[in-house]
């Protein structure tokens, strides 16, 4: 197994020279094809796709050079910063817009662009028949823009803006299909969930500068000892916060299934490339802050080990192709979590499985793409059966991704997963068998619930050949077609397809394989670690085996339970009460809405009551007290001499026995 990484004094930081001083082309090039495409409007409806594409490609060329030319230097000069100008100077806060161009920060960019023209490319097919697809690209395009500010930039400010940007543009392709109720209401959700994130990461951001009186990289990093323990303590566990937003981890995993209801595509790039990699990103350029709260990554790792098995037993339960496959990576993110979060002995680990999973979750949506495109845009796996006759290429290249996933030997998964299994027995005497169990117990499932859409999809008897498409939502105008068509999708589509098929065979052994990957991202990470000159729970040489049992036990019951059985179209509704509960969600939409959202609303309602009882009455009351009175006394003003000459006198014999009165008692 390759090594991993310990914690290393930081790298000098030098200036961007060379090929490295056009770095900010990576973002300026998505950024403006979105931009063109926006203003253009309908003028750029015929060749927008084009544009949108080549853009894509375009930074993906400036990653690939940039990343052969930090190749080619040694590991102490691979950190640089390229600052562009000053952004913020108010008072003691100097904020710089610039670029850090690092291992770290370059691999994410490879991983985006490279991941994202592949998809790019697959949305020429997919959209081809929507009349909306020049906005569908500007979208795109701005989604990757906003995730190549947040992985490049050189500060925790810089970060933000791009964090921000990922959420709008992530509102708005969730939110794609606007005739939908349902897409709608998906996109409301992700964005307000992904709120509570943003907030932490915001308050993360101002403790660092009240500590430390700037957000730099190259500043906080190199100062982070100065920090106090408590304070240090904060600001890891609201970078978590922020991180479980973006990457849909306990207790903000609820948005990201939903976020399903935009274009295929989009769940691709949300889920492999862009926007759920993000926390990991987070949690992993702040490292050299992690490495002295070890509170902070003892939650780091206990909330990645919730949710990979959170994920991994939902998974089990659903019947929507889209959805299984979201909360894998609720559940693959989890594993990256958990890695990141054992701290020096986990980095690399994390990485590498991050950038497997890139490969095999984006083949993965994308064949699940296919499929709903052959089928009417139905992803009800109890409508499909035995669809591998009718899509080989989709079939095949589903298959690579499917069995890289669920860790079949010698497939990424194998590899890049027992790393962080490998890692995780490491974590002491008690925490390395909860967590090496957990990753265990969540690797048997994950095969379960895989071999179980495999089975239902591809398999089986053709159940589709007696049922109508139904309408895909109440709000749809376009009425389904009479009946099934299942068909192999075109070039463009499958091409990519193929690609990521490939990667998902051979990436995890590529990283792992003579110890690549950590040694690249020593500069950023810190020097290679192993996890065997660890104590560890139990021998971690035992580690691939026992993984490959529980890989072959879960596909076994699926194929027992599923394979075996006649697969009912209607799902069935009674069932046991650990179904119901995964069916469910867990119940987590439930607490989210007991614990939050209707506190919240209740919290709201009396704010408004006091606003308007207490503050506007306390005005309003002012404001009708002055107008009565005024009223009032506008009466007295009769506009007549004898009654002004009346009250004279009248003041006047109130005066005058004032005085006598006062002069009688001197």
């Amino acid at each position: 197994m390759s090594s991993l990484l310990a914690a290393a004094p930081l790298p000098p930081v030098l200036p961007a020279e060379g090929a490295a001083s056009a770095a900010w082309l990576l973002a300026a090039l998505p950024a403006l094809g979105a931009l063109v495409l926006f203003v253009g409007g309908r003028r750029t409806d015929r060749w927008g796709h084009v544009l949108g594409v080549a853009t894509v490609v375009a930074s993906f060329v400036v990653a690939a050079v940039l990343f052969a030319g930090s190749l080619g230097l040694p590991a102490e000069e691979r950190v640089r910063d390229l600052g562009l100008y000053d952004w913020i100077a108010v008072g003691a806060l100097n904020v710089e817009f610039g670029l850090r161009i690092d291992p770290l920060s370059l691999t994410f960019a490879l991983l985006i662009t490279g991941v994202g023209s592949l998809i790019h490319i697959y949305s020429v097919g997919y959209m081809s028949h929507d009349p909306n697809r020049r906005k569908f690209f500007a979208q795109l395009n701005l989604f990757v823009a906003a995730m190549l500010v947040l992985v490049l930039g050189n500060g925790f400010v810089t970060l933000y803006l791009g964090w921000e940007g990922v959420g709008l543009a992530s509102y708005l392709l969730i939110g794609f299909y606007t005739g939908r109720r349902s897409a709608g209401s998906a996109a409301k959700k992700a964005f307000l969930m992904n709120r509570v994130g943003d907030v932490g990461l915001a308050l993360a951001i101002f403790l660092l500068f009240l500590e430390l009186g700037t957000t730099q990289y190259g500043e906080v990093f190199a100062r982070a000892g100065e920090i106090s323990p408590g304070a240090l303590t904060a600001i890891t566990l609201l970078l978590l916060l922020g991180a479980c937003g973006k990457s849909g981890q306990f207790p903000l995993q609820a948005w990201l299934p939903d976020a399903m209801e935009g274009p295929t595509p989009v769940s691709a790039l949300i889920h492999a490339a862009t926007m759920v990699t993000a926390g990991v990103y987070l949690i992993a350029r702040a490292n050299p802050l992690y490495d002295l709260a070890p509170v902070g990554q003892l939650v780091v790792t206990i909330i990645g080990a919730i949710t990979l098995v959170l994920g991994a037993i939902i998974g089990c339960a659903y019947d929507d192709i889209k959805k299984v496959l979201a909360y894998s990576t609720v559940s693959q993110i989890g594993y990256m979590m958990l890695a990141v979060g054992l701290g020096p002995v986990g980095y690399a680990a994390a990485l590498a499985h991050l950038l497997a999973h890139g490969f095999f979750k984006a083949g993965l949506f994308l064949g699940a793409g296919s499929v709903m495109h052959g089928m009417a845009d139905e992803t009800d796996m109890r409508r499909f059966g035995g669809l591998w006759r009718h899509m080989p290429v989709t079939f095949w290249t589903f298959t690579a991704g499917y069995l890289a996933l669920i860790g079949f030997p010698f497939l990424s998964g194998f590899y890049t997963k027992d790393l962080i299994i490998e890692a995780s027995l490491t974590a002491g005497p008690v925490a390395g068998w909860i967590f090496g169990i957990a990753t265990l117990g969540a690797a048997g499932l994950t095969a379960f619930y895989m071999t179980r859409l495999m089975l239902m999809t591809f398999f089986g008897p053709e159940r589709w050949k007696d049922l109508h498409p139904r309408r895909i939502d109440g709000a749809d105008l376009e009425d389904p077609p009479e009946h099934y068509h299942p068909h192999e999708s075109v070039a463009a589509m499958t091409a990519p397809m193929v690609l990521l098929a490939i990667g998902s065979v051979g990436a995890g052994a590529f990283l792992v394989g003579g110890e690549r990957l950590g040694t690249y991202l020593e500069a950023s990470l810190g020097a290679p670690i192993e996890p065997h000159d660890l104590p560890a729970a139990f021998p971690v040489g035992l580690v691939p085996y026992v993984a490959t049992v529980m890989m072959l036990a879960g596909a076994g019951l699926a194929y027992v339970l599923v394979g075996r059985r006649e697969v009912p179209v209607e799902r069935p509704q009674r069932v046991s009460l650990p179904v119901r509960a995964a069916r469910a969600d867990l119940y987590a939409n439930t607490i989210n809405e007991g614990i939050i959202a209707r506190p919240g609303i209740w919290l709201s309602r009396a704010l408004v009551y006091l606003d308007n009882r207490g503050v506007d009455g306390a005005v309003n009351g002012i404001a009708a007290l002055l107008g009565g009175s005024s009223g009032r006394l506008r009466r007295t003003q009769t506009g007549f001499v004898r009654s002004y000459a009346l009250t004279i006198l009248g003041g006047s014999v109130v005066l005058v026995a004032a005085l006598l009165v006062v002069g009688g008692a001197g």
